[in-house]
């Protein structure tokens, strides 16, 4: 593939968010970007703000967690869009609760979409990747990773994608294939809205408090994020494989 030839990026749980911004940004970086989510209809605004930028962009519906869905969803971009090479999984659902109080159900379910869903989409782009001879992966960690109250579930999901990334640039790097993964720390999303919601503070007040503790004195925005992930799905990133980003405002290890 020649590098004027437009390269197809998809970008998981992209209706909103982090996900959102990340489509955007990448359109804006000449990509055409496959907009997935579990509700198609839910994408209708991300691929409406590419489209009218003068970007190609088209809404999926899959659940990440489907094997089968995830198949017929990377299928159907090909078709519409092209080879994908470019891959954000950013898809990420919270059940939060302290152990204690922590369902299997509420174990699995994020373990499915974060894990299970990230592992599924990189295994059905790869071979796209691996035939271009050049990929781009990039799994959304969280400064979670590092062990947070009430997130026994999301911090080990965090942390093993950690690990998956590492893998996958070892496994894929002589195909020219890189792996990386961003970890964002506090972003205003409405993740973050809910989970002000649970512990019963304003949303306004929970982002001051925030950003209280963050060394740049702000809370993060989606765009931070699409920077980073901009960062890595670029040509100028071929050497950078297998990294950690924490984005948060400060330092995190």
């Amino acid at each position: 593939m020649s590098t004027t030839e437009q390269r197809v990026a998809v970008v998981t749980g992209a209706a909103r968010g982090i996900g959102a911004a990340t489509a955007v940004r990448l359109a804006a970086e000449g990509r055409a970007v496959a907009v997935i989510d579990l509700d198609e209809a839910a994408c209708k605004d991300t691929v409406e703000k590419i489209t009218a930028a003068g970007g190609k962009a088209i809404a999926v519906g899959a659940d990440v967690s489907d094997e089968a869905q995830v198949e017929a969803a990377v299928a159907r971009i090909t078709e519409e869009l092209g080879a994908p090479t470019i891959l954000v999984n950013n898809a990420g659902v919270l059940r939060d609760n302290l152990l204690f109080k922590m369902s299997a159900a509420d174990w699995d379910t994020v373990m499915n979409v974060h894990l299970r869903g990230s592992f599924l989409m990189t295994k059905a782009v790869q071979k796209h990747m691996v035939d271009a001879g050049w990929g781009r992966v990039v799994n959304l960690s969280s400064s979670s990773a590092l062990g947070n109250r009430g997130q026994a579930n999301y911090s080990a999901a965090k942390a093993g994608l950690q690990g998956f990334t590492k893998t996958l640039a070892i496994e894929l790097g002589k195909f020219g294939i890189t792996a990386n993964a961003v970890a964002p720390g506090f972003i205003a999303t409405e993740m973050t809205k809910a989970t002000a919601d649970r512990v019963g503070m304003g949303f306004e007040d929970f982002k001051k408090a925030a950003a209280g503790q963050i060394p740049v004195q702000r809370v993060g925005e989606p765009e931070d994020i699409a920077n980073a992930i901009a960062f890595f799905t670029g040509e100028a990133a071929g050497f950078v494989s297998g990294q950690v980003l924490y984005v948060a405002g400060g330092p995190l290890d």
